[in-house]
């Protein structure tokens, strides 16, 4: 697996845990768990975009 595959990967599962954790929060009636996890899934998914845009703009740059 390339390296940024790898990148990609370890976003997704970040995301698949703040995701967990709002069904979690939700049903343990926890609002501040459920606002947090809201907010690392923003953080997370926004790191990721950045990221892609990263890598897609060096990639035009090789060709």
């Amino acid at each position: 697996m390339k390296k940024t595959n790898a990148i990609f990967v370890l976003y997704a599962f970040a995301a698949v845990l703040a995701m967990s954790g709002v069904g979690i929060a939700v049903g343990e009636r926890s609002i501040l768990w459920a606002i947090l996890s809201i907010i690392a899934l923003i953080v997370v998914f926004g790191m990721g975009f950045k990221t892609k845009k990263k890598y897609r703009e060096l990639e035009m740059e090789k060709h």
